[in-house]
């Protein structure tokens, strides 16, 4: 799990998301090396140093459509990024976000256009609220057994809301988690599957947070 097999990963599942029809925008990784042995894995042909914290979720959605701050545009309008952090080959950090459309102008606005395919009928159920989430990792001085754990769940931007996670979470691990919760319908019709990577980032729960409820990657 070193930062070329992390690109190659995430390479590879955006052209399985592509082909498979489910998004309407992409930008490919890119990989920077740095000194001290930092690599990072970014988003190509944006600044990756973008950092949006206390403004509106609607703002900062915005803002990150209008720098095309992502690597996967969903069909929904969801935007989708996976950011790296290694050093010397050892993983230090990651950012896997998925940040939902705050509305649905485009099928609102032609609704005939889209209430006859069933893959759209999951995004426009009035009964969905927007909920963005965040896989955070960070093994520096971030941690705090409990209250920061390395590797970590966050909901609705909630500042406090650290769900404890067993290991960081590799792309492929991230990818079906997305697709399988929140374009079921749209998987299931299209036919498609990722291509399946098997590898997995090492455990990194302390015992206090493995006895909470926790997100397991190890399955």
């Amino acid at each position: 799990m070193d930062p070329k097999n992390i690109l190659k990963q995430i390479r590879q599942l955006t052209v399985d998301v592509i082909e498979a029809g489910i998004c309407d925008a992409q930008n490919f990784p890119s990989l920077t090396q740095s000194p001290r042995g930092i690599s990072e894995i970014g988003i190509s042909s944006v600044d990756n140093s973008i950092f949006l914290k206390n403004i509106p979720y609607n703002e900062m959605y915005s803002e990150l459509l209008k720098r095309k701050y992502y690597n996967l545009k969903m069909i929904d309008g969801a935007l989708i990024s996976l950011l790296y952090r290694f050093q010397n080959n050892d993983i230090i950090a990651h950012r896997l976000s998925f940040f939902p459309a705050p509305n649905l102008e485009v099928f609102q606005n032609e609704p005939e256009l889209y209430l006859e395919d069933e893959i759209y009928l999951e995004f426009l159920d009035k009964r969905i609220v927007t909920v963005p989430l965040r896989f955070d990792f960070d093994s520096g001085e971030a941690f705090v057994p409990v209250e920061h754990p390395k590797s970590h769940l966050t909901l609705g931007q909630y500042e406090n809301c650290r769900i404890p996670v067993s290991s960081a979470v590799s792309p492929y691990q991230f990818m079906e988690f997305i697709l399988r919760n929140f374009y079921h319908t749209a998987r299931n019709k299209s036919c498609f599957n990722l291509t399946k990577y098997t590898d997995k980032f090492e455990k990194s729960i302390v015992s206090e947070e493995e006895a909470l409820v926790h997100v397991c990657t190890s399955s």
